[in-house]
C-alpha cells in the first residue's frame, strides 16, 4: 500500500520536470543582442554595476583611512602612556637616577611641542619634577634648551600648561643662583608676570611662586623682578580672596624685599604694607607665617621702613601670634618684634608699652632651638637702649629664661645670644648687675666661657658679658668665687672692682674679703702685670703684717727667725 501510494506522483513529477526543461531551453535560444542595440533594462542594469563599484571603492578606502588613524591613535596613546608613567615615577626618589641614567631629559623635550595638550602638560610635569630633585637634572633642563621651549608656550597655550610650565621654572630656579640667571636669561620673567594678570587663581600661583624662587637668591636676582613689574601685581594678589594665592604673594614679596632697603622700599612703595598687616588676625596659620616673615624683612632695614611697618598698627595684634599653635607663626611674629625693636630706644618703649615684655618672656619660657632666638635676642635690643627698659626685663621675670638657654640649649650661637642679652641687663647699673648676680648668672657665664667645646663667638661674648656685669656689680659676695676660678682673662676684671669698691667700703666689705679668705687667694697670683698692679693695689688698703701674714713665703720666713734665735 505504501508503494503504491508513492507511485501514484510519478506522472506529476514527470509533467513538472518537462516543463522546467522547456522553459530552460528557452532561455538558452535567445540571443544577446549587440552592444550598440541596447535596450534600456540594460542600460541601467550598467548603472547599477557602476554604483556598486563605487560604493566598493568608498567602503575600502574607509577600512584603509581607518586603519592608518589607527596606527595615529596607537601612536599617541603611547606617548599618553608614556608621559603620565614618567610623572608618576618622578614621583619617587628610588626612580630618578635610573630615569636620568635613561635619558629622559631627551625623550620628554619634543612632547613639549606635541600637538596633543594632555601629552604637553605631563611632560612639563614630570620635568618639572625631575628638575625638583636636585640641582644636576636642573643643569639639564638649562642644558637641553628646554626652557625656551617653556617660555614660549607659557604665552601660547592654555591654563593647564601654563600651570606645569612655570613649576618647571620654579624647579629649576630654586637650586642655585646660577640657574636662576638662566631662567632669566631665557626671557621668562615677562611670561611669569603676564601670567600673574590671568583670570585663573592657580596660573597666578605657579607664577608667583616661580618669582618668589627667582628672587630670593640675591639682590640683582630679586632687581630684575622688580624691573620686570612684577610687586605691583603680587600685591594685587595679596588682595584676592583665595588663601593660597595670598600665602604665595607674600612669600614672594618677603623674597624681593629681604636683600635691600630699597627693594624693601619699593614693596613699601607698591602699598604692600597696608593689605599685608591685616592678614596678620587671618585664622589661617601658613598666610600668617608669611605675612610676619615679609613685615620681618621691610623692618629689619632701617628705622623708617620699621615706622611704615609699626603705622600699620601692628601692635599689639601681632603679640597674639607669640601664643599661636603653629611654631613658625610665633617664631616669625617674634622675629618681626625683634626687627622692630633693634632700631630705636622709642620703638623698643613702644613694644613695651604694649606688653610686649611679658609675651617674649613667655616666649622664651615656651620655646626651645631655634625658635628661642628670636625672643632671646629681642629681649637683648630693648634691654640694650636704657636702665628703664632694662628693668621693664628684670621686673618681666625675664633673666630666668635667659639662665636656662644658657646652660640648657645644646646649640653655641643660641648660648652666644642668651650671654650677650644677659650683657645688656647687666651693664647699666649696679642694680641691674646685682639682679643678675641674684640669679647666679656670673658663674654660669664663666663656666660657658672656660668649656673647652664652646666656639670663639661663644667665648667672646661670654667674656663681654662677663666684664659688663663684673664692671657694675657691688656685691662683692658674688665676685669672691671668681678668684679662685676665673682664668687670667676674667680675674684681671674680677681684681680691678675689688680694687675699685674696697676703698669706699663701709660695711664690712675689707673684713668680709680677708676672712673668705680670697686675700691669701691673691697673693699667690703672679705673672701678669695688669693682675699684679690689682693686687698691689688690693694689699695696700691693708696693713703691711696682715698681707705679710696672708703671703705665700710667711711661714717659712717665719721659722728661718726662730731657727736664728
Amino acid at each position: 500500500r505504501t508503494y503504491s501510494s508513492c507511485f501514484s506522483y510519478l506522472p506529476s513529477l514527470f509533467s513538472l520536470t518537462s516543463l522546467l526543461a522547456s522553459r530552460f531551453f528557452f532561455f538558452l535560444m535567445i540571443r544577446r543582442p549587440p552592444r550598440s542595440t541596447l535596450s534600456s533594462s540594460s542600460a541601467a542594469s550598467d548603472v547599477y554595476k557602476r554604483q556598486v563599484s563605487t560604493q566598493s571603492t568608498g567602503i575600502i578606502s574607509t577600512i584603509m583611512a581607518r586603519a592608518v588613524l589607527a596606527v595615529f591613535e596607537t601612536y599617541q596613546k603611547a606617548r599618553v602612556e608614556f608621559v603620565q608613567t614618567i610623572a608618576e615615577l618622578a614621583t619617587r626618589p628610588q626612580n630618578i637616577e635610573v630615569l636620568q641614567n635613561a635619558g629622559v631629559m631627551q625623550l620628554l623635550r619634543p612632547l613639549l611641542l606635541d600637538n596633543v595638550p594632555s601629552i604637553q602638560q605631563s611632560s612639563a610635569l614630570a620635568l618639572g619634577r625631575l628638575a625638583n630633585y636636585n640641582e644636576e637634572l636642573a643643569e639639564a633642563v638649562v642644558s637641553n634648551q628646554i626652557l625656551p621651549q617653556l617660555v614660549y608656550s607659557l604665552s601660547e597655550q592654555n591654563r593647564f600648561y601654563k600651570k606645569a610650565a612655570a613649576f618647571v621654572i620654579r624647579a629649576v630656579a630654586k637650586h642655585s643662583p646660577e640657574l636662576a640667571q638662566a631662567v632669566v636669561d631665557s626671557n621668562a620673567l615677562d611670561a611669569l608676570v603676564a601670567c600673574l594678570e590671568e583670570f585663573d587663581p592657580s596660573v597666578k600661583e605657579a607664577a608667583a611662586w616661580a618669582l618668589g624662587y627667582i628672587a630670593r637668591h640675591n639682590g640683582e636676582l630679586a632687581q630684575t623682578v622688580v624691573d620686570a613689574g612684577a610687586v605691583p601685581l603680587l600685591v594685587l594678589c595679596v588682595q584676592e580672596p583665595e588663601l593660597t594665592l595670598k600665602r604665595i604673594a607674600a612669600s614672594a614679596l618677603s623674597d624681593i624685599c629681604k636683600h635691600s632697603p630699597e627693594l624693601a622700599q619699593t614693596v613699601v612703595d607698591a602699598n604692600a604694607v597696608a593689605y599685608l598687616a591685616p592678614l596678620i588676625q587671618s585664622s589661617d596659620a601658613k598666610l600668617k607665617r608669611q605675612v610676619c616673615s615679609c613685615l620681618a624683612q621691610i623692618a629689619k632695614h632701617s628705622v623708617d621702613l620699621t615706622e611704615m611697618v609699626v603705622e600699620a598698627e601692628i601692635f599689639p595684634t601681632i603679640l597674639t601670634c607669640l601664643k599661636d599653635p603653629d611654631p613658625y607663626v610665633r617664631k616669625n611674629a617674634a622675629t618681626c618684634i625683634r626687627e622692630v625693636a633693634k632700631h630705636t630706644p622709642e620703638l623698643a618703649q613702644l613694644i613695651v608699652n604694649a606688653g610686649g615684655v611679658g609675651a617674649l618672656v613667655d616666649y622664651v619660657n615656651e620655646s626651645e632651638g631655634n625658635a628661642r632666638l628670636p625672643g632671646i635676642m629681642t629681649l637683648g635690643y630693648i634691654s640694650a637702649f636704657s636702665e628703664t627698659l632694662a628693668n621693664a626685663v628684670i621686673a618681666a621675670r625675664g633673666v630666668p629664661p635667659l639662665v636656662n638657654a644658657l646652660v640648657n640649649e645644646p646649640e653655641d650661637h643660641i648660648k652666644s645670644a642668651s650671654a650677650w642679652s644677659l650683657g645688656q641687663i647687666g651693664r647699666h647699673s649696679p642694680e641691674h648687675a646685682r639682679a643678675l648676680a641674684d640669679a647666679h648668672v656670673l658663674p654660669k657665664l664663666l663656666a660657658v666661657f672656660m668649656h673647652p667645646d664652646s666656639s670663639d663667638d661663644l667665648r667672646t661674648k661670654a667674656k663681654r658679658a662677663l666684664k659688663s656685669i663684673i664692671e657694675k656689680c657691688l656685691q662683692l659676695g658674688a665676685l669672691e668665687p671668681l678668684i679662685s676660678e676665673a682664668p687670667p682673662q676674667i680675674l684681671k676684671y674680677v681684681l680691678q672692682q675689688f680694687a675699685k669698691v674696697l676703698p669706699s667700703d663701709t660695711g664690712g666689705a675689707k673684713k668680709q674679703f680677708v676672712t673668705s679668705g680670697c686675700l691669701k687667694k691673691i697673693q699667690q697670683l703672679k705673672g701678669d702685670e695688669k693682675i699684679d698692679e690689682f693686687v698691689k693695689l688690693i694689699n695696700g688698703l691693708y696693713p703691711n703684717d696682715i698681707v705679710e701674714y696672708y703671703s705665700p713665703n710667711f711661714h717659712t720666713q717665719l721659722l728661718k727667725k726662730l731657727e736664728s734665735v
